[in-house]
């Protein structure tokens, strides 16, 4: 039986909560990537098998709720904090600040509270992607307990404990990832401790590692192209010699494999396919399921075809951009934080999430095709069902002649 989360009901919703009860009750598994869909007559809203918070966000909420509860006093006062974002998602992050929560930096890391200003009997909650080293020995340097609230996913740790026992075998860890990024600061943090640390943002970058582990290119190059990702002192003549490849767990899980591969040939290439296990750990264990699971049913889901797709969730969401490329490659594909930002049948408002810039666009909605207007509805995982249902409650007037909700959901229906 798979853990259930206290999480605030008006982050659940009422017709998002039946499509997947459904789909639960005859698969539980997941095994079947169907979309569902909810059929309105001129409109078809289809929905990927698996979307919305996952097991570490819905976590993460319960144990940050859960501390406003037993702290009422010191959120009351302003007392009670937030290293960064609990998650990328506005809604989540904008409710925590309204119930006294306070952040202690962006998700750049960029300092918004200074640390000196901190009691010891403040509470400090951390977020998902956990926290680096360095910033846990200076909350616990000022009296501060980062652990009680330690709201870290259990995903991102099973990589930490990854590199780690990688790193004591002599192993180099290569991280694909954004530097930037929380998650993978606090992964670089803690593998440094047991391995030199290179980060990879991209399979281009991962050639271009390759070409250096294989002698293509020299030392020169390398640190011209990674140097401001590497560990200190990091040398590529001795620290490429043994690599294994752990993830930022909101990145493309197929990039990840491909990463993997790419630079396992290049060590097959210098060393010898038969010397590769000297050369070359086995990290496939520290994917993300949650993270393959949403991208292998968005996948599905975009093969079953729609005319035009909407992506939902926070606009700094790694995993939920990664939706957006995937969608992106096969049809229009709008990134909206919220119904919101959906303006009327001719307009709607959209985050690029490679320009990092918000476009305006008429004509977003196809209609008069004759035949049903089929919108691919996804998200991220750390937004709520409560936003894809006011995305369907949004779109539904536009088209007059649609049936109900609840007629819409008759097939849903959980006996």
């Amino acid at each position: 039986m798979a853990r259930e989360f206290d999480v605030p009901d008006f982050y659940r919703s009422p017709i998002i909560a039946r499509v997947k009860a459904a789909r639960h009750a005859y698969d539980p598994r997941k095994r079947d990537l169907t979309p569902s869909v909810l059929d309105f007559g001129p409109l078809r809203v289809k929905l990927g098998r698996h979307f919305g918070f996952c097991y570490g966000v819905e976590n993460a909420i319960e144990i940050a709720y859960r501390a406003l509860e037993e702290q009422p006093e010191k959120a009351a006062a302003g007392r009670v904090f937030l290293l960064s974002e609990m998650i990328h998602n506005p809604h989540v992050n904008a409710d925590l600040e309204s119930r006294g929560i306070r952040f202690l930096r962006t998700t750049l890391g960029e300092q918004l509270i200074p640390f000196d200003e901190l009691e010891p009997d403040d509470v400090v909650i951390i977020p998902a992607f956990g926290a680096s080293r360095e910033v846990e020995a200076e909350l616990r340097g000022r009296g501060l307990d980062p652990e009680t609230y330690d709201t870290t996913c259990p995903f991102v740790e099973r990589v930490w404990k990854k590199s780690a026992q990688i790193g004591d075998r002599a192993f180099t860890v290569i991280v694909h990832g954004k530097r930037s990024h929380e998650e993978t600061r606090a992964t670089f943090s803690r593998a440094q401790a047991h391995a030199p640390v290179l980060v990879v943002r991209d399979l281009e970058e991962a050639d271009l590692l390759a070409d250096v582990v294989t002698g293509a290119r020299d030392r020169e190059f390398f640190y011209q192209q990674f140097e401001d990702r590497t560990s200190p002192g990091f040398d590529p003549g001795r620290d490429l010699r043994r690599v294994g490849v752990v993830n930022q767990t909101t990145m493309l899980a197929t990039e990840t494999a491909a990463i993997a591969d790419r630079l396992r040939r290049g060590m097959a290439e210098r060393y010898g396919e038969e010397n590769i296990e000297e050369h070359f750990a086995d990290t496939t264990d520290t994917l993300c399921y949650a993270t393959k699971e949403n991208q292998d049913a968005t996948l599905a889901l975009i093969e079953d075809g729609a005319d035009v797709a909407l992506v939902v969730g926070g606009y700094n969401s790694s995993n939920t951009s990664h939706l957006v490329e995937l969608c992106e490659r096969r049809m229009p594909t709008y990134f909206i934080a919220d119904a919101g930002e959906i303006l009327g049948p001719e307009a709607i408002r959209h985050f690029d999430w490679q320009e990092r810039v918000m476009h305006s666009t008429e004509g977003w909605l196809p209609r008069d095709l004759g035949r049903p207007v089929d919108i691919l509805l996804g998200a991220g995982a750390s937004c709520p069902d409560a936003l894809l249902d006011a995305v369907i409650h949004r779109v539904l007037p536009y088209f007059p002649d649609a049936q109900s909700v609840e007629e819409a959901l008759e097939p849903f229906i959980v006996a």
